[in-house]
């Protein structure tokens, strides 16, 4: 039996990485933009609305006018150590424990929100920025710990002085106007830089140094700022999108006004981020979301619900709701049906208490950050039937906690009838992700049908991939961009003959998401395979695609995506680089190392491969991934005694996984030794 080493995992070797000194990050000059004031001076009732926003205080200098906490020599007590907070006049110090394990002050230089949070950023070496992980609940004015339930320790990824708490990665692109990140991957540094340290009135409208020089002449109409979308309802829900949900970034310098998938690839619906049926589960923000729901497709805005300037909601209570559903309804709105909605008749709970507001049924919250509730963008009607079957959150039974969904069913029933007999793409997804017979059918099915959301049907183009099986030939050519993404990107795995009927004609594309993920499916093929006209497409292509991955090169995943592109291209000697650096980035993660593992094994140093696995298992979180990459190694080079075991120990660490179990089966009975 010939044991494979596990292709479909990411991995790679560690490198040295040398702690670079930075410049700190700070404002710059930047062409075409200008202070905040200067709008101010023709818009003061925008400006008035914007001053008291979030958007407005999503980041400034610590200051005692910005800083929301008390720095009165207190403290908070975590489960390894204290820390303290302290004012030196207008310093604002923490002392707590460092990446080095022992306890320093350091120095907050910036705030980090408003409400109904407020983190603390401190500067560290390589012009890092670095969120604190004890933030101050500015409702119930207390210190609490944002990982109170396992506080990870120096040298985690999530400790506060790790990766994932990096400011310039994770979060300064929506927290800043005209965000310039200027990571350097080779010294692992950044020169970061922003027009303005906080969301002004150009991360929307675009830079408007043109449009206020036109305004002061008084020649006539000022000219527009760049970004003229935001007057169309699916425009303006992208625009918000570039901060409010997630998505992978295309570019370093994101322009306002471009269409969403010109500058990030937003994530569809996957099994990690979202429940079955579409509701959030991970932190997704709005946009995901709200494209599930019938709001979106019927052209409502965000501005509609959402005072744009102010960020303040339009009315109070369900009279946000009424604006549109009530008695009359709107006319702007084909289909809504005339009622009272805000009457017991309809939500058939007491008016003021719990379940009479329309957002308790159709608008769940969860909390995120431990004290930030967010909304359910979706607006969906209550299903309880279909969230027990799919282990999904229930509205009804997030407050009646002793009932079952079918008590509640009946209860909606008894009030609205029964549902009509109709399937949901929830149960479609549930079964495909289960292997259920029939999936890939039903999958095809939901993939064709139009009047089912977009990422809904990117979504299923995911879970069809999954299955080994192709995109309906019909989504390559899909009116919706999310579409024909997913559907470049799930083709990539195709044999060459498949991919390059279905991508070329993608090269030319007019999103730039569209166009790389259909380069990067064909970036292997030679030239003379492509059809006359489309190579300096695929170039341009390929180029935007390594812009893209340069753009998040601060996380390891973009570093193995620049290493396969430059396996596939036959760059073995920087291909090797890239799964190097996606190592050092991260070497708690099991995936890069996987990818390293698997690069190593497939350029024959297969004695390295298994050194770069044992380095892994130290550190690790989930060392089962790597005893059983170990033992399928070993199995490979025929090392029966090692393979044994280290198939054993994956299936003691790991014991529902049947890839472990499977193999280690099937060397037990090579090895004529009994199985379970």
């Amino acid at each position: 039996m010939r044991f494979r080493a596990l292709l479909a995992l990411l991995w790679l070797t560690a490198l040295a990485v040398t702690t670079a000194r930075a410049d700190p990050p700070q404002a710059e000059a930047r062409p075409g933009y200008i202070a905040d004031h200067e709008c101010a001076a023709c818009h003061p009732r925008q400006a008035a609305a914007f001053e008291g926003s979030k958007h407005r205080h999503a980041m400034a200098p610590a200051s005692p006018a910005s800083v929301r906490a008390d720095f009165a020599d207190t403290r908070f007590d975590g489960p390894r150590q204290a820390t303290r907070f302290t004012r030196q006049l207008a310093r604002f110090m923490v002392r707590t424990e460092g990446a080095d394990g022992r306890p320093a002050d350091f120095e907050v230089s910036h705030t980090f929100g408003i409400h109904p949070l407020q983190q603390y950023l401190i500067p560290q070496p390589g012009g890092r920025l670095q969120a604190l992980g004890v933030a101050w609940d500015t409702t119930r004015q207390r210190w609490f710990s944002l990982l109170a339930d396992d506080p990870p320790p120096p040298g985690s990824p999530l400790h506060w002085t790790g990766r994932y708490q990096n400011w310039n990665l994770m979060c300064g692109e929506c927290h800043t106007t005209a965000f310039r990140k200027g990571y350097d991957d080779a010294r692992d540094a950044y020169r970061t830089r922003w027009a303005a340290d906080h969301v002004g009135c150009q991360a929307c409208h675009g830079p408007g140094e043109a449009h206020a020089a036109s305004a002061t002449r008084g020649t006539g109409q000022p000219e527009p700022t760049p970004n003229r979308r935001l007057g169309t309802a699916h425009a303006q829900v992208d625009q918000c999108a570039s901060c409010h949900a997630r998505r992978t970034r295309l570019v370093e310098d994101a322009a306002p006004g471009a269409p969403l998938l010109d500058n990030y690839l937003p994530d569809n619906l996957r099994p990690e981020l979202y429940f079955a049926d579409g509701q959030q589960k991970d932190e997704v923000f709005e946009y995901g979301s709200y494209r599930q729901s019938r709001m979106y497709q019927a052209g409502v805005a965000c501005s509609d619900c959402h005072e744009p300037h102010g960020g303040k909601l339009r009315a109070s209570g369900n009279a946000l709701c009424t604006q549109c559903h009530n008695a009359s309804a709107s006319p702007r709105f084909k289909g809504l049906q005339a009622k009272d909605y805000d009457s017991p008749a309809h939500h058939f709970h007491s008016p003021g208490q719990a379940g009479s507001q329309c957002v308790d049924c159709h608008m769940p919250s969860t909390n995120y950050m431990v004290v930030h509730g967010r909304r359910d963008h979706a607006i969906r009607i209550p299903q309880p039937a279909l969230s027990a079957r799919l282990g999904s959150p229930d509205a009804c039974r997030g407050c009646h906690t002793e009932r079952s969904a079918e008590w509640a069913t009946a209860a909606i029933e008894k009030h609205h009838g029964p549902r009509p007999p109709t399937g949901h793409y929830g149960d479609v997804l549930t079964a495909a992700r289960q292997g259920q017979p029939g999936s890939a059918r039903a999958l095809a099915a939901l993939i064709a049908n139009p009047a089912q959301p977009a990422i809904v049907r990117a979504s299923a183009i995911e879970a069809l991939a999954a299955l080994g099986a192709p995109p309906p030939a019909a989504a390559l050519s899909d009116p919706d961009p999310v579409v024909r993404a997913a559907a470049a990107i799930s083709l990539a795995a195709r044999p060459a003959p498949e991919r390059l009927a279905g991508l070329a004609p993608l090269l030319d594309d007019p999103l730039r998401a569209v166009r790389i993920s259909a380069a990067r499916g064909i970036a292997d093929l030679p030239d003379d395979a492509l059809p006359p006209g489309r190579q300096p497409l695929r170039r341009q292509g390929l180029a935007d695609f390594i812009a893209a991955q340069q753009a998040m090169g601060d996380m390891p995943a973009a570093q193995v995506n620049l290493a396969r592109l430059h396996a596939d291209t036959g760059d073995l000697a920087r291909a090797q680089t890239h799964f190097r650096r996606a190592v050092a980035q991260d070497p708690v993660s099991n995936a890069p190392r996987l990818a390293l593992a698997r690069f190593l094994v497939a350029t024959r140093q297969p004695a390295e491969a298994r050194q770069q696995l044992r380095d892994g298992l130290t550190a690790s979180a989930q060392p089962g991934e790597l005893h059983l990459a170990l033992g399928l190694l070993a199995g490979e080079l025929g090392q029966w005694d090692e393979a044994l075991a280290e198939l054993r120990r994956a299936t003691e660490l790991m014991p529902g996984n049947t890839q472990a179990r499977r193999n280690l089966d099937a060397l037990l009975r090579r090895l004529g030794q009994p199985t379970r």
